[in-house]
């Protein structure tokens, strides 16, 4: 247990709100980014490795973060995406066999700044009342009017392309490349977990940066296409939504997941809106429409599908919704070898009721190629 004085903290939201802290291990600095909450109770270095969090303030409802510390393995990229960390309270120590390092050291050796000892209860409370907002978190407590100034200068996630900060730069390989299948991928934010997924199902990835245009995905000669998740507002990806266009016009296999599955809709002709508050935690329920069953599900999104456009479209069926606020969460093609879903199914938290959905990814990948055999 590190026993030391405790620098003071604020977090200061876009409205003037002030909450107060301590800053993680005595860190001096200043962090800003759209604060928003996760309900999960565990998961938080997947969550902080998340690049669909990128920009992000975190918010962990959970009581105690840390206990468990980290383990290398269990990242989601190559380093921490939040923009910042609040907390209510912070182990230093942890207790798992399991875990290769605390916390503390995994937050300093991604320079991130953390804040403790808030009040998170109070404060999710007030952005679940007043909608996420963009905020700093900071130990220049004595320099309240600067921070609202720079925090002025902020610009809100709405509008706001991301995918370019997260993509990769190059192209690059993933799986087996002797796997029956081949799938391009297109990062927009991709998660080391869903490469793991597909490529377990027999099937070798070659993942492309965000601005790739559909001939470059094709060059690959892939038997299926995927879009993956990623931060930022889904309007600005001009690129994706042209790969996803070209792929739709072509009748061929593609999945998308929470980004992908908004650039699908809107290569579909519809919209898309900023949610007041968003969706981020590991116990959302879903229901198929389809089967008529429930899933427990993982999800981190601040963007939505407007239903009403994708129920009025007549080349769209809307195939899940939030069981919460009866949101889009899945939707497919009719005539087309196309469907998304807004949820992580690669996540699996606890129960894996939505790992069903890239074995039906592969299925329409082998059905695609049958097809094309006759």
């Amino acid at each position: 247990m590190k026993y030391q004085k405790k620098q003071n903290a604020i977090v200061l939201l876009a409205d003037g709100t002030i909450f107060y802290g301590k800053a993680v291990g005595g860190k001096q600095g200043t962090a800003f980014g759209e604060v928003c909450f996760n309900t999960g109770m565990t998961g938080y270095q997947e969550i902080f490795t998340d690049p669909s969090y990128f920009g992000q303030l975190m918010v962990a409802t959970n009581a105690h973060i840390g206990n468990y510390g980290t383990n290398q393995e269990e990242v989601e990229s190559d380093s921490i995406k939040i923009a910042g960390l609040i907390v209510k309270n912070f182990s230093y120590d942890y207790s798992r066999p399991a875990a290769d390092s605390s916390l503390e050291d995994f937050l300093d050796k991604n320079n991130l700044l953390a804040v403790s000892d808030v009040d998170t209860r109070a404060l999710v409370s007030y952005i679940r009342e007043h909608g996420a907002m963009n905020a700093v978190i900071s130990t220049e407590v004595d320099n309240v009017e600067g921070l609202k100034k720079q925090l002025a200068e902020v610009p809100s996630m709405e509008g706001l392309e991301l995918a370019s900060k997260v993509s990769t730069k190059e192209p690059y390989y993933f799986g087996d490349e002797n796997a029956t299948y081949k799938v391009a991928a297109l990062d927009i934010g991709i998660k080391k977990n869903i490469l793991r997924n597909i490529a377990s199902r027999d099937c070798y990835i070659k993942v492309f940066p965000y601005n790739s245009k559909f001939e470059d995905l094709e060059a690959f000669n892939p038997d299926g296409y995927f879009l993956s998740n990623g931060p930022g507002d889904p309007e600005p990806l001009v690129e994706a939504q042209a790969v996803a266009k070209e792929i739709i016009k072509r009748d061929l296999p593609l999945f998308g997941i929470c980004l992908g599955h908004q650039v699908i809709a809107i290569a579909n002709g519809v919209s898309t809106y900023k949610m007041y508050n968003g969706h981020r935690g590991i116990n959302h329920p879903v229901k198929n429409l389809i089967t008529g069953r429930g899933e427990i599900t993982s999800q981190n999104h601040g963007f939505a599908v407007n239903r009403e456009e994708a129920e009025a479209n007549g080349d769209l069926e809307v195939t899940h919704i939030h069981l919460n606020d009866d949101t889009v969460a899945g939707l497919a093609m009719k005539d087309k070898n196309v469907f998304s879903v807004q949820y992580h199914p690669e996540a699996s938290p606890g129960p894996h009721d939505s790992s069903y959905l890239f074995d039906q990814f592969v299925e329409n990948i082998k059905k695609s190629k049958l097809s094309t055999v006759e």
